[in-house]
């Protein structure tokens, strides 16, 4: 890449750190009053982990919400999105935080099979904690966003892929061509090669039928992830896939989670009706 990196969201938004630090502090106050069961293991390696946050008396057969944190594929803690809980727990859901080992340690086909694992790791055991495995939903913000899009698509470098069960998808500021990001300010920090690129890019994967599909992203958002948004969007269309494509005036990359948090958002809305069925 030349020029200005639109993937380096730092440039774009003055308030970064602010944002950062602001949903971390949300989360903890939604851990503090709720209940939570930490770190339970989906795999074998020590980020192969998840939280399960509870609403109040949940009802038998709740529906299940598993989210994805972003970070780029090389950082990010689930404890600094308990946040986006809130809409989960409004629908009388259970959440999912979930997760995962990070490049450049880890390559990037290992991290979609963890994710895909912990989803089925989620509707396999749903029961053992009150959940319904048929009411399991996903959601991710960013290269979480990307991930959750591999949920229901076998990506271009497989001939095949196990799948999880999942009714619904929200994507929100996903990243679904990758062939710009081994060239860009990610390159000394995850290290992605172009072959990752090229077979684990959303845009030329083979997507298959789920109910909801939701591609969200702030209006405030820089060029590729609009461009990516409405591309993916439009090829789902094309292909008789229900897609739906929601833009929200004013946010930007990192003020979206904020608001896919708050059920008094739109955005946050959305997420509560995903997960009741709606």
């Amino acid at each position: 890449m030349t020029g200005q990196d639109l993937y380096r969201i730092r440039d774009f938004v003055p308030e970064f750190e602010e944002i950062a630090a602001e949903t971390a502090r949300r989360s903890r106050a939604l851990a503090s009053r709720a209940t939570i069961r930490r770190d339970i293991a989906y795999g074998d390696s020590p980020r192969a982990v998840l939280d399960l946050i509870f609403p109040d008396n949940p009802a038998p057969g709740a529906p299940l919400h598993m989210f994805i944190h972003g970070g780029y594929w090389r950082s990010g803690e689930k404890a600094d999105h308990s946040c986006v809980a809130g809409p989960v727990l409004a629908a009388g859901g259970i959440a999912a935080i979930v997760e995962y080992d990070l490049m450049p340690g880890t390559r990037l086909g290992t991290i979609v099979s963890q994710i895909r694992r912990a989803a089925q790791w989620l509707a396999d055991n749903a029961a053992g904690f009150g959940a319904d495995p048929a009411k399991l939903t996903a959601s991710g913000h960013s290269a979480g966003g990307h991930l959750a899009s591999l949920l229901a698509a076998t990506a271009p470098g497989e001939t095949s892929a196990p799948l999880p069960p999942v009714r619904g998808l929200m994507m929100v500021s996903g990243i679904f061509d990758l062939s710009d990001i081994p060239g860009s300010f990610l390159k000394d920090e995850n290290r992605m090669t172009a072959a990752e690129a090229r077979d684990y890019s959303p845009l030329s994967a083979t997507h298959h039928p789920v109910p909801v599909r939701i591609i969200a992203l702030g209006q405030e958002e820089t060029t590729p992830f609009h461009q990516q948004a409405l591309a993916l969007h439009d090829r789902l269309s094309a292909s008789n896939h229900l897609s739906e494509l929601q833009i929200e005036p004013g946010l930007n990359h990192m003020d979206v989670v904020l608001a896919l948090s708050d059920i008094r958002h739109p955005l946050g809305a959305r997420l509560q009706d995903l997960v009741a069925g709606s």
